[in-house]
């Protein structure tokens, strides 16, 4: 019997700014393995790619795969947020809304009703409901309206809740 020890696996963090598209094809592949799998996520590829390509996309690789990606507007809404699903629960959310927080006084976004997971996660960063918006979505289904911040502290609420929450991880 081998027993090894951690194993160390390389979580790099990259960007395409707004215009790029350097990793758009990788970011709907993702997208899409996540929509057949959960139903979540959508988006017809034509409004995927100009919205990905308008906004501020922060990327996670690990070992140079994409394992999630977060496409923020100027106005800090975040339109998309995926994680691999074999990858969740390993902080790379909460790092994604990191890198969105930096930039923003406050973050909003939209999630399905019947979302559970999302808005669990949604909840746990401290992002509260707005309201309900009845067939918000192509498909008929109701979503949520969420809101982080309220102004110049949510980057120091943020970058508190975070470091608190790697360190219990």
């Amino acid at each position: 019997m081998v027993v090894l020890g951690p194993v160390s696996v390389n979580v790099e963090m990259r960007a395409d700014a707004p215009g790029s598209a350097e990793y758009a094809e990788e970011a709907w592949n993702l997208k899409e393995r996540i929509r057949k799998r959960e139903g979540v996520l959508k988006q017809r590829r034509a409004f995927f790619v100009d919205a990905y390509r308008r906004a501020h996309d922060h990327l996670l690789f690990e070992e140079d795969e994409l394992v999630g990606f977060a496409s923020v507007r100027r106005d800090g809404y975040i339109l998309f947020l995926a994680v691999a699903p074999e990858r969740r629960g390993e902080g790379y959310g909460k790092r994604l809304v990191a890198a969105a927080v930096q930039d923003h006084e406050s973050i909003t976004c939209h999630a399905r009703a019947t979302n559970d997971a999302a808005l669990s996660f949604y909840d746990h960063l401290g992002f509260e409901i707005q309201r309900r918006i009845s067939n918000y979505y192509e498909d008929g289904g109701d979503a949520y309206y969420l809101r982080l911040g309220d102004g110049s502290s949510l980057r120091e609420k943020f970058a508190d809740f975070f470091r608190r929450s790697v360190v219990g991880e």
